[in-house]
């Protein structure tokens, strides 16, 4: 597809997008769009109420999930997941995982359910 221009100086919507975008930055600072963004997302909440975010991103998720494919999927999970044992380091990631068993416990036991195979003491 090609790139609409817009009037004079043959730019195109993109690039004027752009410069614009700069000069707010510099005018207002980078701050200021998290700010406006914010407030967008408050008249939104108030206007829609929050069940339209969870629509949305149900929505989003749907797409996201045909254009990846089960296999994008996995291949995601694999990047977060080193990702985020390389920002833990392996100590980190230890206690992550320690965290996570204990979580899995407390919810078992709360919901009266048997311990699984890995989790029954050994007989001696």
């Amino acid at each position: 597809m090609a790139a609409k221009k817009t009037g004079g100086d043959n730019m195109t919507v993109a690039e004027a997008g752009r410069r614009g975008g700069q000069v707010v930055k510099e005018k207002h600072g980078a701050g200021f769009f998290s700010e406006i963004g914010q407030k967008g997302g408050a008249a939104v909440k108030e206007k829609y109420g929050t069940d339209f975010y969870a629509e949305i991103g149900r929505k989003g998720g749907e797409a996201r999930k045909e254009t990846l494919g089960a296999e994008g999927y996995a291949d995601l999970g694999k990047k977060g997941g080193e990702a985020r044992k390389e920002a833990l380091g392996p100590e980190g990631y230890a206690e992550m995982g320690k965290k996570g068993g204990e979580a899995r416990r407390s919810q078992r036991d709360a919901a009266g359910a048997e311990p699984g195979p890995a989790e029954v003491p050994a007989e001696s």
